[in-house]
């Protein structure tokens, strides 16, 4: 889904600053299945502004540069719900971790311990951050009760495959010969 598309989505949920909606891709409701970028909110916002989608109102802040709070307009509203009936593309995983422990043949395997390790957990946080309460709490549709339980499935299934298989893992790569000498 495109950026525009993913700012839409976020002020169907209420007004917001772009740090605000930067911050449900970040650690919020979106965290764990979205991301976008504050250098590509902020072009999108002004776009949408530009075409009518959203509105933007100014409040002054002391000290601070006025903040833009963003509404979503009637037509926002019509040009999400037309992209939301799109046919989804397929899911990509993108992981640096997964990269470099396919490649773990090529690094030291203390190093690549390490970032399995890191791996786990970062699931786990994900996992923690998921059954925080407030994001129970905001989860009040039954869409968002069902995608907010898939995320905590997932990353479960990935922590606990990697936990069950790093023995095996670590065993292989110490067993290795390409890493002898």
């Amino acid at each position: 889904m495109d950026v525009p598309t993913l700012c839409l989505a976020a002020l169907s949920r209420g007004p917001a600053t772009g740090y605000g909606i930067r911050k449900a891709f970040e650690d919020g409701p979106f965290a764990h299945f979205h991301e976008a970028s504050f250098g590509s909110i902020y072009p999108a916002l002004r776009r949408l502004e530009e075409t009518g989608a959203v509105t933007a109102t100014e409040e002054p802040q002391d000290r601070r540069p006025d903040r833009r709070i963003y509404a979503l307009t009637d037509d926002g509203r019509r040009r999400l719900v037309r992209a939301l009936r799109q046919p989804p593309r397929a899911d990509v995983l993108r992981s640096d971790a997964l990269v470099i422990l396919f490649f773990a043949h090529l690094v030291p395997p203390d190093e690549a311990v390490e970032v399995l390790d890191g791996y786990i957990a970062c699931h786990r946080r994900l996992i923690a951050q998921l059954d925080r309460k407030e994001d129970a709490r905001d989860c009040g549709t039954p869409g968002q009760r069902f995608v907010h339980g898939l995320g905590v499935a997932v990353y479960e299934a990935a922590a606990r495959y990697l936990e069950n298989h790093r023995g095996e893992f670590v065993d292989q790569l110490s067993s290795d010969p390409s890493k002898r000498g």
